[in-house]
């Protein structure tokens, strides 16, 4: 008689150290957004994850390369969601609304983002090397949101006398002022801007 019961797969080594990665980087995000950077100590995040202060340690070694894989997990989280939308099967005016709406629609909702703009706002005053990880992940946005634009533009959906780097430009810091008003008022709702930010630029990106 064959038995039902499913024998449990074993898990390798690197798959153990990526769970516990990724829930050492998710602990010291809930730790970041809810307290501020100096909570994420590698005791805290240690015993907010379940695990201890050494794992940590040995994990990334310093802060410095905690939270420089931190932005990466929450980079890559953005970019997820923006996949999961499927932007690149839409115009390129639509895209563009596509992008900015996936974003404004995760921003109050998602402790992770939250954590991005906290460590964003530290490393910018206190005029740290972090600012160069940043810079680049928002070069890279810049760079996929002026594509979608000059897209637009050869589609004829877009005005084609906008200038397609500028206009990017102007919509990621449309999305940065607002990440960083929602630090500043957690309490903000973010739903109607949401919804006037869709709509007037439609009407200024549309051809």
């Amino acid at each position: 008689m064959t038995s039902s019961l499913k024998v449990p797969e074993r898990r390798t080594q690197s798959d153990r150290r990526q769970q516990s990665e990724a829930e050492l980087l998710r602990a010291a995000a809930e730790l970041i957004a809810e307290q501020g950077v100096a909570a994420a100590t590698f005791e805290n995040i240690g015993l907010r994850a379940g695990y201890s202060r050494g794992l940590v340690t040995q994990r990334f070694g310093s802060k410095q390369g905690l939270i420089e894989a931190l932005i990466a997990r929450l980079q890559a989280r953005l970019e997820a969601l923006m996949d999961d939308r499927r932007l690149d099967q839409l115009d390129g005016l639509e895209s563009v609304l596509g992008f900015i709406d996936t974003f404004l629609t995760n921003l109050s909702r998602d402790g992770e983002m939250r954590a991005y703009f906290v460590l964003l706002a530290g490393a910018v005053a206190d005029v740290s090397e972090l600012r160069a990880p940043f810079a680049q992940a928002h070069k890279g946005a810049e760079e996929r949101l002026e594509a979608m634009v000059l897209r637009g533009q050869a589609e004829g959906v877009v005005r084609a006398e906008l200038n397609a780097d500028a206009a990017a430009l102007m919509v990621g810091s449309l999305l940065l002022g607002l990440s960083t008003q929602l630090l500043i008022d957690p309490g903000m709702d973010l739903e109607p801007i949401r919804e006037t930010s869709l709509t007037l630029l439609r009407t200024s990106l549309a051809a």
